[in-house]
C-alpha cells in the first residue's frame, strides 16, 4: 500500500513542517547546519537542512521513477497521485509565501521530473506491448 503513495509528498510535508514552525530550528529555519567535514583543500564543506532534504528528495526521486517501470492498473493511479502532488507543490510555490524559496522550487522541479518521467517510462513501455499488424 505504501508503494502508491507518491514518495516527492513526503518532502513537501517535511518542508511545510519547517516552514510553518511546526518542527525544527525557528531562528535558523533550513539554514541551520547538520555536519561539518574539513575538505582537503582546507575549505570546510557545510550541509544544512535544507541541502538534506534535497539530498533525500533526490532519493525518493530514483524510488519513483524505479516504480514508473511497473506498467498496469495500479501504474495508473500512481501517475494520477503523483500529477495531485506537483499540483500541490505549484499551487503552494505560487501562492504561499512561505514556500517562495529556492528549495521549494528545487522540490517541486523534482515532482514534475518524477511526474514526466513517469508518463514517458509507461508511453515507452506500452508502445513495446503495441502490434502494429506484421511491422517489427
Amino acid at each position: 500500500m505504501i508503494w502508491k503513495i507518491p514518495l516527492l509528498a513526503l518532502p513537501l510535508i517535511i518542508y511545510n513542517l519547517v516552514a510553518f514552525d511546526i518542527v525544527g530550528d525557528k531562528a535558523n529555519g533550513w539554514a541551520s547546519p547538520v555536519m561539518s567535514l574539513d575538505m582537503a583543500s582546507g575549505a570546510v564543506w557545510t550541509m544544512s537542512v535544507g541541502d538534506l532534504l534535497v539530498v533525500f528528495a533526490l532519493a525518493l526521486l530514483f524510488v519513483e521513477v524505479l516504480k514508473s517501470t511497473k506498467v498496469g492498473n495500479a501504474s495508473i493511479l500512481d501517475h494520477m497521485f503523483s500529477t495531485f502532488v506537483f499540483i500541490i507543490y505549484l499551487v503552494e510555490f505560487l501562492l504561499v509565501p512561505a514556500a517562495a524559496t529556492s528549495l521549494f522550487f528545487t522540490c517541486m522541479a523534482m515532482s514534475l521530473v518524477d511526474l514526466v518521467a513517469g508518463f514517458s517510462v509507461s508511453i515507452r513501455s506500452a508502445s513495446r506491448d503495441v502490434n502494429f499488424g506484421g511491422y517489427q
